[in-house]
């Protein structure tokens, strides 16, 4: 296999040229409308050498006709999770109301037991809201989408009861969601949001968020060290096998942890060493140090130690 050899994914029906091959055994593969797509190179096959011995080269100037993939849409529904692209590299994420009922929408990204809000509000008939944007490569490390739908019931009826959905998007599946966005009318990958729904329990909803109370604290608080290295060897003691949605888990979670343990125990400063790698790591700290109130601010640290690997946080 080669940069320009035509190939099949073997566990997709996406047809595309080789664009990039790594010594990792990882490959991208553009496919139509000019995206990009990652593949490990075992799970692509080259179609010119296994079929043009069997069925010949295509005439020149015939192009096969591509049929744009259904989505189902029941008659009085039509919520959808749209990813649209910006380019080949980076895409927008918008929640879709082409239905005939207005919703109050809660969506937040899950990492493992941990969640974080994306988008909270109304999204009435007719409305289409961009809520983030994502890098396409990443796709395979993107967290579960878990959604939350209440009705708005502006007139005297039946009860419409609130649902949820929780979505984790998968590379061998992603591809073939390829449609029109409705409101939109813009190409992009759609998941429809009534498809196996379940239906929420508000009552026990509430009765989790009631029973929650904060654990009394029975001792000092302990003060974190001075410097928090998050790589991920220093965090569990056999870290082979585990996926990068895991580790970046773990690494988050230690991260809170220590951060909220500094704040707590009247610490001034306190360092997190992140290392440098994809940056994904760092933009999420960083993301999470823009939201507190109680940090006075944060920065890249120690060039010369750690290669800008570092952020410094200086507690308010």
């Amino acid at each position: 296999m080669n940069i320009g050899d035509r190939v099949r994914l073997l566990r997709s029906t996406e047809e595309g040229i080789v664009r990039k091959i790594s010594s990792s055994g990882r490959i991208e593969v553009e496919i139509e409308d000019g995206f990009t797509i990652p593949a490990l190179k075992s799970e692509a096959v080259v179609i010119h050498s296994a079929e043009e011995a069997y069925f010949g080269k295509k005439e020149e100037g015939i192009e096969e006709e591509k049929i744009p993939l259904p989505i189902s849409k029941p008659k009085d529904q039509g919520l959808y999770l749209a990813f649209i692209p910006i380019n080949d590299q980076n895409i927008s994420l918008y929640l879709i109301n082409d239905s005939r009922d207005g919703y109050l929408v809660q969506c937040t990204e899950v990492f493992g037991t941990n969640h974080r809000t994306l988008f909270a509000d109304k999204l009435l008939s007719g409305e289409s809201k961009k809520f983030d944007d994502r890098i396409l490569k990443q796709l395979d490390e993107w967290p579960a989408f878990l959604l939350r739908f209440f009705p708005i019931q502006t007139q005297l009826g039946p009860e419409k009861k609130p649902f949820e959905r929780k979505l984790k998007i998968k590379a061998s599946q992603f591809f073939k969601h390829l449609g029109e966005a409705p409101l939109l009318g813009k190409r992009g990958y759609l998941f429809h949001l009534e498809q196996t729904t379940q239906d929420l329990d508000v009552q026990k909803l509430n009765l989790e968020l009631e029973n929650i109370k904060p654990k009394p604290i029975t001792e000092p608080i302990k003060k974190p060290a001075q410097r928090i290295d998050l790589h991920i060897e220093e965090l569990v003691q056999d870290p082979t096998g585990m996926s990068n949605s895991e580790i970046l888990r773990i690494q988050l979670e230690t991260f809170e942890k220590n951060l909220n343990q500094a704040i707590a125990s009247g610490m001034h400063e306190i360092t997190f060493v992140h290392g440098i790698g994809n940056g994904v790591l760092r933009k999420e700290i960083q993301k999470q140090l823009s939201e507190l109130r109680n940090i006075q601010y944060f920065k890249d640290t120690q060039k010369d130690k750690w290669g800008y690997g570092a952020t410094l946080v200086r507690i308010s």
